[in-house]
C-alpha cells in the first residue's frame, strides 16, 4: 500500500471482522469487510472479495503473501470481475502451484530436481507404499501448499510434516490432509524423499508481459522452524558468482517454460558442495523480499504494479547483479519457543520498533493491537542492511536488543541468541540449525538461552547501577556476587552512561560497560529483584544487602503446583475433540485431545499410564494456554 500511494494509486483494503482495527484496514484509502474471523469465510472467500472489487470499482488486485495469493481460481475470478491481477498469469499459478506438475516442468526445462518419486497419493496406504519405495524419512506435503524443509523430527505446520517411520506417516498424513483442506481448500498430498542437512537458497525472479525475465541475487533462508523461514539473508554466505549464475539461469529457464511474468521465487535445496536441486516455485511476492530490495535498491512491488499495467521491465540483469552490501531479515512471531513455537495470543501492551540507519521494520501491528488465534502470528519483518555481512549482523543484534514487545510471548530473544552462535556467525547454516543448536523446546526458552561470562558481568554491572549507590549482593543463577556501587567505579566492572532506564518494567536501555556499548531491557522490577534481558537471554537478578543475603537461606521455599497427572492445552485455541472420558484407562502416548489454533492442529497425548479422573473442557470450547483439559487419578 505504501508503494501504491507513492505512485499516486488509491488503495482499498479488505479485512475480516476480527481485523476491524487492523493497521492495514486503517491505512488504506478505503476498507471493506469481507466476512467473519474464520479465514474460510473472509480472506479465502472469493465471492466476497469479488463483491468488494465490484463495489469499490477496483482496477487491480494485489494478493499479498498468503491466503489466495497462489490460487489460480482467484486469479480467474479477479479477471472475470474486470480487474487486473497483480501477479503471474493463471496458467503459471496453476502449474507452478502444483508441486507435482511444477517438478515435471522443471525437469523438462533442464532444472536440477530432487531425485525420487513425484505424484499425488491416493490415500494413506498409497503413501506408505510410496515411502517404502523411496525410503524413510519422507516429507508429507500438500500439493497446493507452500513452505520449505523441516528442521525437527516432529513437525507441526499446516499441510506438511516429516515422517521417520510408518506410524508417523499414518498420523501425519491424516493431519496434513485436514490442515491442507482447511488452509488451501485442496487436500491432495504428495510424498517425497526428505533430504537431511540441506541449505535453503532461493532466487528472486521478475518478468514482464513482453518475454523479458531476470533473476536477482539469491537469498539464504536456511534458519527455519516448523518448515517456516525465520531468518533470511542476502546474499548467501555459501553462493559463489558461478553458482549464482547457474541457479539464476535455471530459474529464468523455468519461468520462460511457463510464460511467467511478475515477481516470483524459485526455491532450491543446496548442499555444502554447492550442488542444488529445485524445491518449488512460489508464484507471489515472498515475505522476505525486503532484503532483496535492500541490496539492489529496487522496489519489487512497484515493478509488479508496472508489469501488471503492461509496461516492460525498467531494470536490466546487469543492474540487479551489481548489488550493495548485505541484508538480513528476522521474522518476529507471537509464539512461545519453549513450547515448540506454539502461537501466543493476546494484546500488545507495549510495542516499540527499533529505529536507525539501515533498519526497516515492516509490521501490521501497533501498541494495543490484538494477536488473535485466527491468523498467522507474524508480528513483523525486521530488516537490517549493512556494508557487509558483519555490519548487517551487528546492526541486527542492536535492533533486536532494542525491540520492545510486551503482552505476548515472542521469538525475538531466540532470534537474538541465534546471531551469537559461532556457526551462524561463520555462515555455516542448514535447515537443521535450530534443532542442532537448541535441541529441546526448553533450550529455546529466554530463561535458558546462553550467556557468556563477559555478558553475565555486563548484566550484573547494569543491575547494580540501576539499584543505586550502596553495597549489594547480587544473585544470578544461584551464584552470589558482592558489589560496591560508587559514582565513578565498581569493584566488578567500570560502568557509566546509562540512558533510557526508568524505574518501571518494559524499558530498553543503553549502557557502556568497560567502554563497550551494551543494550538491555528491564522486563520486571520487584522490591528485591530485576528481570533483565541481555543478548536475548532473560535472567532474574536478586538484589540484597549483605545482611539480607546472609539471612536469605532461612526463608521458606515456594513450590509450584504439580501438573504431572494432567493434560494442559499448550496454547490458546479451540478444543476440536476429546478422545477420553472419566474412568477410561489410557496408556502413555494415547491420543487424549486435539487443540487447533491458527490453522494448526495439535494432538495432545497421555504422558502417563492411568485412569481418567475428570474431563474439564468440552469439544468446541475455547481454551487458554495451560488450561487443564484432562486429569488422571
Amino acid at each position: 500500500m505504501r508503494t501504491a500511494k507513492q505512485l499516486g494509486i488509491a488503495t482499498v483494503g479488505i479485512y475480516s471482522e476480527a481485523d476491524t482495527a487492523a493497521v492495514h484496514a486503517r491505512f488504506a484509502d478505503e476498507a471493506i469487510c469481507v466476512g467473519p474471523a474464520a479465514s474460510t469465510a473472509s480472506y479465502l472467500n472469493i465471492p466476497a472479495i469479488v463483491d468488494a472489487i465490484k463495489q469499490t470499482g477496483a482496477d487491480a488486485v494485489h494478493p499479498g503473501y498468503g491466503f489466495l495469493s497462489e490460487n489460480s481460481h482467484f486469479v480467474e475470478a479477479v479477471e472475470a470481475a474486470g480487474a487486473t491481477f497483480v501477479g503471474p498469469p493463471t496458467h503459471a499459478v496453476e502449474k507452478m502451484g502444483d508441486k507435482v506438475e511444477s517438478k515435471k516442468i522443471a525437469a523438462a526445462a533442464k532444472v536440477n530436481t530432487i531425485p525420487g518419486w513425484a505424484g499425488v497419493t491416493e490415500n494413506a496406504d498409497h503413501a506408505i507404499s510410496v515411502a517404502r519405495e523411496i525410503g524413510f524419512p519422507v516429507m508429507i506435503k500438500a500439493s497446493a501448499g507452500g513452505g520449505g524443509k523441516a528442521t525437527r523430527r516432529r513437525v507441526l505446520v499446516q499441510g506438511m510434516r516429516v515422517a521417520w517411520n510408518e506410524k508417523e506417516l499414518l498420523e501425519g498424513y491424516e493431519l496434513c490432509t485436514q490442515e491442507a483442506a482447511s488452509a488451501f481448500g485442496d487436500a491432495r498430498m504428495l510424498i517425497e524423499k526428505f533430504i537431511e542437512q540441506p541449505r535453503h537458497v532461493e532466487i528472486q525472479v521478475l518478468g514482464d508481459k513482453w518475454g523479458n525475465v531476470i533473476y536477482f541475487p539469491e537469498r539464504e533462508c536456511s534458519i527455519q522452524r516448523r518448515n517456516q523461514k525465520v531468518i533470511e539473508e542476502a546474499p548467501s554466505p555459501l553462493v559463489t558468482p558461478a553458482m549464482r549464475r547457474a541457479m539464476g539461469e535455471q530459474a529464468v529457464a523455468l519461468c520462460k517454460a511457463v510464460g511467467y511474468h511478475s515477481a516470483g521465487t524459485v526455491e532450491f535445496l543446496a548442499n555444502p558442495q554447492r550442488e542444488f536441486h529445485f524445491l518449488e516455485m512460489n508464484t507471489r511476492l515472498q515475505v522476505e523480499h525486503p532484503i532483496t530490495e535492500a541490496i539492489t535498491g529496487q522496489d519489487l512491488v512497484e515493478h509488479m504494479l508496472r508489469v501488471a499495467a503492461g509496461q516492460p521491465l525498467t531494470v536490466s540483469q546487469d543492474q540487479v547483479l551489481h548489488y550493495s552490501g548485505s541484508a538480513m531479515e528476522c521474522r518476529v512471531y507471537s509464539e512461545n519457543p519453549a513450547r515448540g513455537f506454539l502461537p501466543s495470543i493476546g494484546r500488545l501492551l507495549r510495542y516499540r520498533e527499533p529505529r536507525g540507519p539501515g533498519i526497516r521494520c515492516d509490521s501490521g501491528v501497533q501498541e494495543g493491537s490484538e494477536i488473535s488465534i485466527f491468523y498467522d502470528p507474524l508480528i513483523s519483518k525486521l530488516v537490517v542492511h549493512g556494508v557487509d555481512r558483519g555490519a548487517a549482523l551487528a546492526g541486527m543484534r542492536r535492533a533486536l536488543d532494542s525491540y520492545v514487545i510486551r503482552g505476548v510471548q515472542h521469538n525475538a530473544p531466540l532470534l537474538r541468541s541465534v546471531l551469537d552462535v559461532p556457526s551462524f556467525v561463520a555462515g555455516n547454516l542448514s535447515t537443521a540449525f535450530l534443532a542442532e543448536n537448541y535441541a529441546t523446546p526448553e533450550a529455546s526458552a529466554p530463561e535458558r538461552l546462553p550467556l557468556g561470562a563477559g555478558q553475565q558481568d555486563q548484566l550484573l554491572a547494569v543491575a547494580a547501577l540501576l539499584w543505586g549507590d550502596m553495597e549489594l549482593v547480587l544473585t544470578l543463577s544461584g551464584q552470589q556476587t558482592a558489589v560496591v556501587v560508587r559514582p565513578a567505579e565498581s569493584r566488578m566492572v567500570a560502568t557509566s552512561g546509562i540512558n533510557g532506564a526508568e524505574h518501571g518494567s518494559g524499558q530498553a536501555l543503553e549502557a557502556e560497560v568497560d567502554g563497550q556499548a551494551v543494550f538491555l531491557q528491564v522486563l520486571q522490577m520487584g522490591p528485591r529483584q530485576y528481570k533483565l534481558q541481555h543478548c536475548g537471554a532473560q535472567r532474574v537478578i536478586q538484589v540484597d544487602s549483605p545482611l539480607s543475603a546472609r539471612l536469605g537461606c532461612h526463608m521458606p521455599v515456594q513450590h509450584a503446583e504439580d501438573f504431572s497427572k494432567a493434560i494442559q492445552s499448550p496454547m490458546p485455541g479451540t478444543l476440536i475433540s476429546v478422545a477420553v472420558q472419566p474412568g477410561q484407562l489410557v496408556n502413555q502416548g494415547d491420543e487424549v485431545a486435539v487443540v487447533e489454533a491458527m490453522k494448526m492442529q495439535n494432538v495432545l497425548k497421555a504422558n502417563v499410564d492411568g485412569v481418567v479422573k475428570s474431563v474439564e473442557a468440552d469439544a468446541g470450547a475455547v481454551v487458554a494456554a495451560d488450561q487443564v483439559i484432562v486429569r488422571f487419578e
